[in-house]
Order: structure tokens, then C-alpha cells, then sequence
């Protein structure tokens, strides 16, 4: 049974946002995706999902906190532990059950309520021979990055390029918050953080909300005009420890990749697909991902960034919306702010950074430190 999303509403990125709670943000992006999409949730929801964290929330069994909101009392509804992409995988894979036609799936971040974002990542490291050394959990980071320059011919200049061109890109889009125009060189003088990686070259801590309503084929048409169809999906753990991975790779995104390629029939994902948008939350990251999603071959992908390849005007735009460098990072709602961008672009309806063409796309999304958590997704407007 094929899934496709019918319905989808967000409150656009910010660095702050005092004047409400998350609850607010949460209720906000709900109404809107279900205006899009014509359903009141209370009578026509089958089930719902919510991705949190209940250290970044700061609350206990969070699955209490947004029901109400998101017109799920009494409704079936469970949390997920894990980035908003998984979150929509977990809801494809309960309607293709055949026991649900419509589910609701919401991720929402209140980042700058987060006072001590280093301390909680740091609880998710081995607490018996890691948490002891009292390190900044960004020296994962700058070890795989270490590891990545070294191992591959990528550069330093090269990863700031990725900065330069996804910050670039965030000031077309409207629903981000750090675009801006730089320069490698500004990008390099940046503070050193974990070496080899700078401030400069870490995604930004943002705000937000996003809801989307997906649905079995056989209601999707019914629900919408422009129904977004989920061709393929995939999902993987890595190792959870830092001593048990495999540091010069991301074999577990390239797995998920795998899967969701074959699902959707796509044999070369540089030729089949318009565009990406892929996990960025550290320069090298974009990097290293094109080449474990296939569209890179190893070593390529800083030459296809030379080559303006992944530039919104180039063969394979990558991360058009300017990413995470140029929208922000948004913990567990990630992902769903990809796939947000990524629907505006297939709906054309993505405006000042609207591509010529968007058919069929990827989204992927990682986890964050320490994990080695992801999730990719296949899109399509093309008619089968």
C-alpha cells in the first residue's frame, strides 16, 4: 500500500521565540496543516506520532504534552525518541498495515529553552569510561572530521565552501533564520572548537514547528491536490558507542540509503533525482553524506561543490534551503524541517528558491552526536 503526504503545516525558524511556548508552536503548525489538507483531526486521524527527546524537553514521558494541541485526545498516539524523519517512517509503516488511512506526525523545538545542550548530550555517552573524561561531545565531531580530510582528499576549504554556499542559500528562503553571504575566508576565522572543526562550520540552535498529515493512496486524492508520494524509505542504528564504530564511514547511512533506493527502483540517484536535502549539521557532514547516499563516489563530493554540481542552479542541487547551516538545527524536528522545504520544492510552491525542476527528490536526516541514527525518504509528484 503506498503512503503519500497530503497535508503539512510549520512555524518558520527562529533564534528565539519568547513570546509563545511550544505548545503554541505545535498547535500552530497543526492548524495549518490541517487547513491544508481539509481534515478535522479529532474525526478523521487515525493515528498519531510525536518525535521528542525528554532530556531537550526537560519533561518526563513527554507523550503527555501534545495531544491536546494536536487534537489526538484519546486518540492513538505514541513518542519516538529519534529525528522527525523516523517519525514519518514509523506512521508509513503503520498505514501500510492496512488498519490506518490517515496519520498525523509532529516534531517541534524550543532550542533556545535549552540552557545546557552539551550537558545533556554528554548523557549519551558510555557514563562508566567517556562521560568521566569530561570532554565537549563536539570532539566526536572534529575526530570524524580529522579522519574525513584525511582519508578522502576533501579540504578544509572545501568544507567551508559548503558553508559559504548553504548559508548562501538560506537568505532566499523564508523559512529559515541564518542565512547570510560570507566568504571562506570568514568561515575559516572563525573560533576553533574541536580541531580540525570551527564555530563557524556547526549549524545553529533554532526554534520551530512541523506537522504533516500523510495518507493511504486510496484517500490521498481525496485530501489533496497535490499529493506527495513516499516511493521508498529506509532507516538504520549505527554503533551506539563511540569504541564499537566504524569512524571512517557512515556505513549505516549508506544501508539506509540502500534500502530506501531499492523500494523506489532508483539505480543512480544522481540521474533519477532532481535534488536533496541532506543532513548538514557540520560542514564535512554534507560531504560526507553525498558520498554514503550514493550521489558522490568517494572523494567526489568536494569536486562536485568546486564544479557548482550541488549549487541550486547545477545538475544536482543539494540542500537548496540552505540546510541546517542556513535554516538551523532543530534537534529531533530536523528532519521534518527538510522534508518541509523538500515538499515546497516538489508542490512549487517554494518561491524565491523554487527550483526549474522538482520531481522527485531525496531527504535524509542524522540523528546528531553522539548517534548513528538516520533515515532517508524518496519522494515523487510524477504519477504512477
Amino acid at each position: 500500500m503506498e503512503v503519500a503526504i497530503v497535508g503539512m503545516g510549520s512555524v518558520p525558524c527562529r533564534p528565539l521565540s519568547p513570546d509563545c511556548s511550544y505548545k503554541e508552536l505545535v498547535f500552530e503548525a497543526a492548524v495549518k496543516a490541517y487547513n491544508d489538507c481539509g481534515i478535522n483531526p479529532r474525526k478523521d486521524v487515525d493515528t498519531f506520532i510525536t518525535c521528542a527527546e525528554d532530556y531537550n524537553e526537560g519533561t518526563s514521558i513527554f507523550d503527555e504534552y501534545t495531544p491536546d494541541q494536536l487534537g489526538a485526545v484519546l486518540k492513538p498516539m505514541h513518542t519516538l525518541t529519534q529525528d522527525g524523519l523516523s517519525g514519518i517512517i514509523a506512521a508509513c509503516l503503520q498505514i501500510k498495515t492496512g488498519h490506518f488511512d490517515i496519520a498525523v506526525v509532529e516534531a517541534h523545538a524550543k532550542s533556545s529553552n535549552i540552557l545546557t545542550p552539551d550537558g545533556i548530550a554528554m548523557c549519551a555517552l558510555d557514563p562508566i569510561w567517556q562521560r568521566p573524561l569530561n570532554l565537549n561531545p563536539y570532539f566526536i565531531a572534529g575526530l570524524e572530521y580529522d579522519l574525513f580530510l584525511s582519508g578522502n582528499g576533501a579540504t578544509r576549504l572545501g568544507c567551508a565552501e559548503v558553508v559559504v554556499k548553504n548559508r548562501r542559500n538560506g537568505l532566499k528562503n523564508p523559512y529559515g533564520c541564518y542565512g547570510a553571504d560570507l566568504t571562506i575566508d570568514s568561515v575559516l576565522s572563525t573560533k576553533p572548537v574541536s580541531y580540525p572543526l570551527l564555530s563557524g562550520e556547526i549549524s545553529q540552535p533554532a526554534d520551530g514547528a512541523f506537522v504533516f498529515v500523510l495518507a493511504a493512496k486510496k484517500v490521498a486524492s481525496s485530501l489533496s491536490k497535490k499529493p506527495i508520494e513516499i516511493k521508498g524509505l529506509g532507516w538504520m542504528e549505527g554503533s551506539p558507542n563511540l569504541d564499537t564504530r566504524n569512524w571512517f564511514f557512515p556505513t549505516y547511512v549508506e544501508k539506509a540509503a540502500k534500502m530506501a533506493y531499492e523500494q523506489a527502483g532508483i539505480k543512480n540517484p544522481r540521474k533519477e533525482l532532481d535534488f536533496a536535502e541532506i543532513d548538514d549539521t557540520f560542514s564535512y557532514k554534507e560531504l560526507q553524506h553525498l558520498e554514503a547516499l550514493g550521489i558522490a563516489t568517494e572523494g567526489e563530493g568536494v569536486n562536485l561543490l568546486k564544479e557548482g554540481v550541488t549549487y541550486p542552479e547545477g545538475e544536482f542541487p543539494v540542500n537548496p534551503s540552505g540546510g541546517s547551516l542556513g535554516m538551523g538545527h532543530l534537534y529531533e524536528a530536523t528532519g521534518l524541517m527538510r522534508l518541509f522545504v523538500a515538499c515546497l520544492q516538489l508542490r512549487k510552491e517554494a518561491g524565491s528558491f523554487q527550483l526549474k525542476k522538482a520531481e522527485k527528490a531525496l531527504v535524509h536526516s542524522w540523528r546528531g552526536l553522539p548517534t548513528q541514527s538516520t533515515a532517508c525518504l524518496v519522494l515523487s509528484t510524477e504519477r504512477s
